[in-house]
């Protein structure tokens, strides 16, 4: 299959990896000039602009959004309904590169065609439910945020934090050099979208991630 992939140099290691060397990419900047003519060329689209537009061109093909900060359902509000099949995945750094592909739907009738194009592309998927977050960002975030309020508070440090995370439950990173892999502005946006959607004080940007985020910070881990 031709990959077609906009704004996905940050993640173009790992998506080859996930996929694999049997498929041809184009990873290709929001703003080429030739954009159209490259996506005409494609077998499946992944848009991972921060408001993915491909829907916009009522292309036919199947197309991935990253609905990591928004739903289908949001993205296609008040929207004409798209041409093609569309797909909502985890696109998060770090969590593309897994043995399933977490997806969702705009509507049920396209598990099938879900189903051809995740067999097509050579991986095994998981169908969450159509919700910001979806599951793993969701959780991953959450830990993320919990581990900030625990080094606000000055109960440990960010050593010790890591390393009791990755010790005492096998993840492979711990929550602060999980954020600075995913991106702060990542897990802050993904936050503030979960609160938004749910009202959850589990979900409430903790202070010292939200300062970090707006001076561009990482964690010293």
């Amino acid at each position: 299959m031709h990959l077609f992939i906009v704004e996905g140099l940050p993640v173009e290691a790992e998506l080859r990896r996930k996929f694999g060397p049997a498929h041809t990419y184009d990873f290709c900047p929001a703003a080429a000039p030739d954009l159209h003519a490259r996506l005409g060329a494609a077998d499946v689209a992944f848009d991972l602009r921060s408001w993915p537009e491909l829907h916009y061109e009522q292309l036919r093909q199947p197309v991935f959004y990253d609905t990591t900060a928004r739903s289908l359902a949001q993205l296609f509000h008040e929207e004409k309904p798209p041409l093609g099949p569309v797909f909502g995945f985890c696109g998060l750094p770090t969590l593309i590169d897994r043995r399933l592909l977490e997806t969702s739907l705009l509507y049920a009738a396209d598990a099938d065609k879900l189903a051809e194009v995740c067999a097509a592309l050579g991986t095994e998927f998981r169908t969450v439910q159509d919700r910001v977050g979806l599951v793993t960002p969701r959780i991953i975030c959450m830990i993320i945020n919990e581990a900030c309020y625990t080094l606000q508070e000055g109960t440990a440090s960010v050593r010790d934090i890591d390393l009791g995370m990755k010790l005492g439950t096998n993840y492979p990173h711990g929550p602060f050099e999980w954020a600075n892999a995913i991106g702060l502005a990542r897990v802050y946006e993904t936050l503030e979208c979960l609160y938004q959607d749910t009202h959850e004080e589990r979900y409430k940007v903790c202070p010292l991630l939200k300062t970090m985020y707006l001076r561009g910070q990482q964690f010293e881990v």
